[in-house]
């Protein structure tokens, strides 16, 4: 079992930045592809980037290329999300994912283990 827990979602400007985190406990995170799910109201939960287990490899969504950047540190056990020029289609809850592969292909359902999710919010 691996658990998942989320922080640094909050409420930013339209054009701002934030940086979430994704600490994990139970097992290394080194054995799984890791990720992060968003999802907003009304919608379905969709990728927004991953990360394979060497950190080697990062996958993103169209959405987010240029603007999002996804990292591990696999000694901590823990996953970052750094979002720069958000824009208020980014408001939604942010969920980190483990997965034994994951890359932009993915869909919830591929999905191992999942984070409670963090509120991320854009005012325009």
């Amino acid at each position: 079992q691996v658990q998942l827990v989320e922080s640094g979602g909050g409420l930013v400007q339209a054009g701002g930045s934030l940086r979430l985190s994704c600490a994990a406990s139970g097992r290394t995170i080194s054995r799984y592809g890791m990720g992060w799910f968003r999802q907003a109201p009304g919608k379905e939960r969709e990728f927004v980037t991953a990360i394979s287990r060497s950190g080697i490899s990062t996958y993103y969504a169209d959405s987010v290329k240029g603007r999002f950047t996804i990292s591990r540190d696999n000694a901590r056990n823990t996953v970052y999300l750094q979002m720069n020029s958000l824009k208020p289609e980014d408001t939604a809850v942010y969920y980190c994912a483990a997965a034994t592969y994951m890359d932009a292909s993915a869909v919830p359902s591929s999905i191992a283990y999942w984070g409670q999710g963090t509120q991320v919010t854009v005012s325009s």
